[in-house]
Parts: C-alpha cells; sequence; structure tokens
C-alpha cells in the first residue's frame, strides 16, 4: 500500500478509536485510582527547565511502536521507541530560531535530531539508544544536525538513571564470607561483567539434584516427524538421554530416545491418542502447549490428571481444533525435566488451502540454553528451584538440541522456519544474518498475521512461536544469531552479547519452484481479518477483569537484598542475559514468591478463582509491576483458551493474529482479549519455569 494511502488508513483507525487515544494520553498523567497502569517512570522522562527555559517543562512519553512484538527492539538488541514530547509555557522563541528537540547519549558521541517543536503535542522520529538526554534547545537554523543554541529544557531517559553501587555496598561486596559446605558447585559467570565476590560465594539454601541413572543409558537422537492422521496412535517414552556438550557428558531427557521430542505432524481437526510411559527417576506429565483440547487432558498435576508417577503410564486423547504450530512439555517441575529437553513441537496443518503462503520447504526450530560450570551441568534445587529471581539463563545455546546445528538451502530458496522457545527463561532476539537473507514474518502461536512483515529480527519469549519465511538469494552462509544487550549493574552499563545459534550454507544450486514473486509481496490474509472482525466490537471496551504481577522476598542474604534495592531503582523492560549470576542462582522458591493479584479483590495466585461462561469474551489487562526488588518482564500463559494482543502500554496494536502466550515486558501493561471457548479448568500462569515453580500461577474455570 503507498505510504499515503496507509497514513489515511491509520489516521482513520486511530479516529474511530477515541477510547485508546485517551489511553495514550495518559500515559505519563498522574495514575487514576483503582486503574492499572503502566511505570510512569520507566516510559516517561520529565524535563526540567534550564534559567533560559524560565517556567517551562515538558514530558516524554517513551511509547511503545505497533508491530508483532511487545518489545520492539533493533537487530542490535536497542530498544526502539517512538518519542511524544508534551512541551508547556515556552517563551515565543526568539526572532529567527525555532525550537528543536534532541536525544543525545551522555557523551554526547551520537546525536539525533527529533524534530521542530512547540508548546503542546509534538510526536517526533523513533530512537534506539540504550542510555540519553533529551534536550529542547532554540537553533537559528530549522535544518541544524547538531544542537549550537541554547538549551531550555533537559531530561534524562531511565536507563541513565542507573547507578554503579556507592562504596558502602562495594565494600560490603569485597568481603568473601566463608564457604559453606552444602554440596554446591559455583555457577559460571557472564563473560565482560564482573561480580562481587560475595556474591560469588552465595549458595543455594536447597540441596543439589542433578539426574541419575541406573544402567547404560545410549545417546540422544535427532527428532524425527511422526506423521498421524484421525485415529492414530503415538507411544512417547520419557526416559534417560546422553549428549556430548561444551566437552561434557551430560545425562539429560529425551522421548523415545530422541531430544528435543518426535515431531508430531497432523492436520487440523484431527484426534490422536498418546500413551506416555514414564522411565524417568521423577514424576511427569505432558502439557499440550496451546492446544484447545478437552481439559481432561491438558497435562496439569493436581488440576486435570494425577501426576504419572515413575514407572506409569498415562492415556491422553488429543484434538487439534486449529492449525499452527505448538509443543509439548511436562508440567511437573518444568525447571528440571523441561530445561533438561523433555519436549518437542506439533505442526498442525489446515484442513484446507496454505496458512502462510508458498515456500520450497519448512524446518521447525527449537531454542533452549544450557547451564553448564567447570565440573559439567550446575545442578538443580532438589525440593525448591534455584534461580527463582531471573530465572535460568543458560550459557550453552541450543538448536533442536545441538550446541552446532546446521543446515543448506538453495540459491533462491524460500524456507518457512517455524521458531520455539523452549528455554527456561532466556528471551531471544535472532536474525539470519550473511549473504543476502531475508526474513519476512507470517505467523505465531495459532497461526496467520492479518498481515505480512518484513522483520529484521524476532523477539521470542519463553513458550511462545513465530513463523517466518526466508529467502536465501545467493550462496554463502548464513547464520542464525542472537544479539542482545545485557545489563551490568555493577558498572551500570549496557554489554553487548552475540551467540551464533546454528549456521546455514547456500549452495549456487537454483531452488526450484521459483517462489520469488509471492515472496517478495506483503500478502494480507483476508481469513484471519474476517475472523478477527468479529470481535472489533469488543476491542475499545474497559478491561473486564485486571491482573497485577509482582512479588514478594523473604529471607535474602544481606548483600543481596542491599544490591537489589540499588537495582529497582531503574530497571529496563526486558532481562536479556545473565546479568547478576551468583545472586539469581542463591536465590530460591523458599526466599522469593512470584505473584499474580486480582487488584479487585486483593486474591493472589491459586486463590484468584475466576469463573467465565463458555462464550464469553473478556477483555484482560495484565500490569507488571515494575517497583519491586527485581522487576522482569513475564511471558504468561494461558491453557485452553485463545486470545488477542490488543494494546502494549496503552497503544493498539495494529497487527492481529491469535496467541495463547504473550511477554509482558516490566513496568508495561498489556491488554489481551480472550475467547472463551473451552469448557473446563484452566491453568494462567508465568512460563518462566522458575517463576512458575515459586508460586506464579492461577486457574479460570470455564463452565
Amino acid at each position: 500500500m503507498p505510504r499515503t494511502c496507509y497514513s489515511a488508513v491509520y489516521a482513520l483507525i486511530l479516529s474511530l478509536h477515541t477510547a485508546t487515544a485517551a489511553a495514550q494520553a495518559t500515559l505519563c498523567s498522574p495514575p487514576v485510582a483503582g486503574e492499572i497502569r503502566p511505570s510512569r517512570d520507566l516510559y516517561c522522562i520529565d524535563l526540567s527547565a534550564t534559567e533560559r527555559g524560565g517556567g517551562a517543562s515538558g514530558v516524554v512519553a517513551l511509547e511503545y511502536i505497533p508491530g508483532p512484538f511487545t518489545v520492539p527492539v533493533t537487530v542490535e538488541g536497542y530498544y526502539r521507541y517512538a518519542l511524544r514530547i508534551t512541551l508547556r509555557d515556552l517563551p515565543p522563541p526568539p526572532k529567527g530560531t525555532t525550537y528543536i528537540a534532541w536525544a543525545v547519549t551522555p557523551a554526547m558521541d551520537v546525536v539525533r535530531r527529533l524534530g521542530v517543536v512547540t508548546n503542546g503535542v509534538n510526536r517526533t522520529r523513533e530512537i534506539a539508544l540504550d542510555r540519553f538526554l533529551v534536550l529542547i534547545s532554540a537553533e537559528t537554523s530549522r535544518s541544524s544536525s547538531e544542537p549550537h543554541g541554547p538549551v531550555l529544557l533537559r531530561g534524562e531517559s531511565p536507563s541513565n538513571r542507573m547507578r554503579p553501587p556507592d562504596l558502602y555496598q562495594l565494600s560490603l561486596g569485597a568481603v568473601m564470607p566463608p564457604a559453606e559446605s552444602s554440596g554446591w558447585h559455583g555457577v559460571p559467570m557472564t563473560p565482560h561483567i564482573r561480580m562481587l565476590p560475595s556474591e560469588m560465594a552465595l549458595t543455594p539454601a536447597a540441596a543439589p539434584w542433578l539426574p541419575r541413572a541406573d544402567g547404560a543409558v545410549g545417546d540422544a537422537r535427532s527428532p524425527q516427524p511422526r506423521t498421524l492422521r484421525d485415529g492414530d496412535t503415538l507411544e512417547l517414552v520419557a526416559g534417560p538421554v546422553r549428549r556430548s556438550i561444551a566437552g561434557n557428558d551430560v545425562l539429560m531427557y529425551g522421548f523415545n530416545g530422541e531430544q528435543p521430542g518426535p515431531l508430531i505432524v497432523t492436520t487440523q481437526g484431527a484426534r490422536i491418542t498418546v500413551r506416555l510411559a514414564n522411565h524417568l527417576d521423577q514424576p511427569t506429565s505432558i502439557h499440550w502447549h496451546g492446544v484447545r483440547l478437552d481439559n481432561r487432558f491438558d497435562g496439569v498435576p493436581g488440576v486435570t490428571q494425577p501426576v504419572v508417577a515413575p514407572g506409569d503410564t498415562f492415556i491422553y486423547r488429543v484434538q487439534f481444533p486449529d492449525a499452527g504450530i505448538y509443543w509439548y512439555h511436562p508440567h511437573q517441575r518444568e525447571d528440571i525435566q523441561q530445561d533438561l529437553g523433555l519436549y518437542g513441537n506439533i505442526l498442525v496443518h489446515p484442513a484446507g488451502g496454505d496458512l502462510y503462503g508458498p515456500a520450497n520447504r519448512e524446518e521447525t526450530l527449537i531454542l533452549d540454553d544450557l547451564l553448564i560450570g567447570d565440573d559439567g551441568p550446575v545442578a538443580y534445587g532438589s525440593d525448591t528451584p534455584t534461580h527463582a529471581l531471573m530465572g535460568r539463563f543458560g550459557n550453552v545455546m541450543l538448536l533442536n538440541g545441538e550446541p552446532h546445528w546446521s543446515a543448506r538451502a538453495h540459491r533462491g530458496e524460500v524456507v518457512r522456519f517455524y521458531l520455539t522457545n523452549a528455554s527456561n527463561t532466556r528471551t531471544w532476539n535472532v536474525s539470519f544474518e550473511g549473504g543476502s537473507a531475508k526474513t519476512k514474518l507470517v505467523g505465531t502461536d495459532g497461526g496467520a498475521f492479518e498481515r505480512e512483515v518484513w522483520a529484521p529480527s524476532v523477539v521470542i519469549g519463553p513458550a511462545e512461536r513465530y513463523v517466518v519465511h526466508v529467502r536465501f538469494d545467493t550462496p554463502g552462509r548464513v547464520a542464525l544469531v542472537n544479539r542482545v544487550r545485557v545489563l551490568d549493574r555493577l558498572f551500570g552499563r549496557f554489554v553487548p552479547e552475540t551467540d551464533t545459534l546454528g549456521v546455514i550454507d547456500v549452495d549456487s544450486e537454483r531452488a526450484h519452484p521459483d517462489v520469488a514473486t509471492s515472496f517478495d509481496l506483503l500478502a494480507q490474509n483476508p481469513s484471519v481479518e474476517k475472523d478477527i472482525a468479529r470481535y472489533a466490537r469488543y476491542f475499545d471496551r474497559p478491561p473486564d477483569r485486571q491482573l497485577l504481577l509482582t512479588m514478594e522476598a523473604h529471607g535474602l542474604p544481606f548483600l543481596s537484598e542491599r544490591l537489589m534495592m540499588l537495582d529497582s531503582a531503574w530497571f529496563a523492560p526486558v532481562e536479556w542475559g545473565a546479568g547478576m549470576p551468583g545472586m539469581n542462582w542463591s536465590t530460591t522458591g523458599k526466599e522469593l514468591r512470584w505473584v499474580l493479584r486480582d487488584p479487585a479483590s486483593g486474591r493472589e495466585n491459586m486463590d484468584i478463582g475466576w469463573h467465565f461462561h463458555r462464550g464469553d469474551v473478556i477483555k484482560l489487562r495484565i500490569a507488571n509491576e515494575r517497583a519491586v526488588l527485581h522487576g522482569m518482564q513475564h511471558p504468561i500463559h494461558l491453557h485452553g483458551q485463545r486470545f488477542l494482543v490488543l494494546a502494549v502500554n496503552g497503544k493498539r496494536n495494529d497487527n492481529l493474529d491469535w496467541k495463547d502466550t504473550v511477554l509482558v515486558p516490566s513496568g508495561a501493561t498489556v491488554d489481551l482479549l480472550v475467547d472463551v471457548s473451552n469448557p473446563g479448568t484452566w491453568m494462567l500462569h508465568c512460563h518462566i519455569a522458575e517463576h512458575l515453580e515459586a508460586g506464579m500461577m492461577t486457574t479460570i474455570t470455564v463452565d
């Protein structure tokens, strides 16, 4: 669509949605009683006047940029913001001068001209910087590329308020307490990020646990596709497997000796039977993530089924009402079993037609990571999760269980990649780099987007799935890369982190057939638009329910509590990596309780007790509280239902698709429209495995 036409359509949409416009206007306004809101100190910058500014004032809203991801970032991992600058009481500019807004780094080595501004609301260009100042200056040239004139207003980004520990905290942190004899070995540190000695001496208040096997255990095999038709039966045996990872012989878990487990390929509407046999040394289950199946077979011990004890079996009957990419994994000590590789993909093809448009072939890729120390895998807590603060970040990246995944492609080939994030806590920012590979985003959890979009990188939180088409135009090597920027709290800085997850070698043979013409078009999906249009009348109504994401801490080591209090002075929307591995590792579910709270009733976690009727359409607003000892993003998953991500921080999402998992950034609000169509009692929880095990879960009941 031509830019002028798109702008006209966008303006019309904005004019029709007055409620959304009002929500945008309140992003940096004082809170209203009873309303849960985005964190003002994370998404707003107050501008203060210099002597030249007199009585002028202003505020800068760091607005969400609508798109397929709740956290917009660049390929390099910089946060992207649209700036909305509201100015008041600026004096009339002196003759021959113009007020211009700037974003500059603290060292003034990067200058971004935001544009001419006046009193009132000003929308400027987007920016992508780690730490920056916003300046309003009086310039004699409207086209000036750098500020030369006097500054009237100034303010600093929330990220610029991050400060290193003071001398008192550093002196405490420099003292190495005596090491406890607890059977634990220390966790590996993150490269380029230093820790205080006393942090590195902390150990979890739990007994360490690693899997053990009696007798010989075979090497893990690569996952094989199992094509299942309506009425077919699949045997899944959960048992130990061995892998060689980072020079270590690692005992892990798999299904049928495969790790990840078999790829289940089936067709929309099919019903299959799955017989789970538990050959592990601990109880387990299978949850069919994202599938709107019969509640009895959802796989949640204590809610929908009894736990499957070692040596026992359980029969699942699974129907697939929706096409899309799904996955299966345990819902029993996920922090252990899922992390050890007990998961697999489910690819459900549509009953008729093509869901995503032409591609030469397709590949399923499961992203994961594993934490390996000097002595091998880092142990888990036997009766409570370790890493309860940030979740268990691994230091070895895995793609389909492999630390060095590779594939081949032909020149001009369009490959459909189904990406699944099976890691315990890591949010990825992945891109295909090298040669002339080009990436188009076509789908997510439950099917296709309303329209296709180009995607330089894909932000994928735990348990989310995304579907991309990638065209490999020239021979050579293309790498699948994760690029993020990790917080170094000791020095108050951002550290770039790059991991190559795998490579695709592109040969000179031409792909056949040539689907370049369809790839170059960003297609609309009328069937998706028509389906979603049936729910449009609910978009702008007030939330029916609200949910607050927060935490409680008790009994933390003194140093951990002091440093976390410093950390809470500012926090990023996403924790991309292990910025403080020692404190994170040593914090268990005994010291931290992650909380879902209904602000209307005050009830928390499993006591919330929401009830709905089948056929209800519920608007749910989720707010992620930042003002806790350590705010974090939370990937919220709802079992057995589907939802639309309507808005982030009050800004409407302009390209919808059905999802079952949403990444809620720290300090942010996310509005969901839930299609309550499947009766039963269903889990709603954070999919950071350690947060789930530390209490962050509830149920909803659909009559």
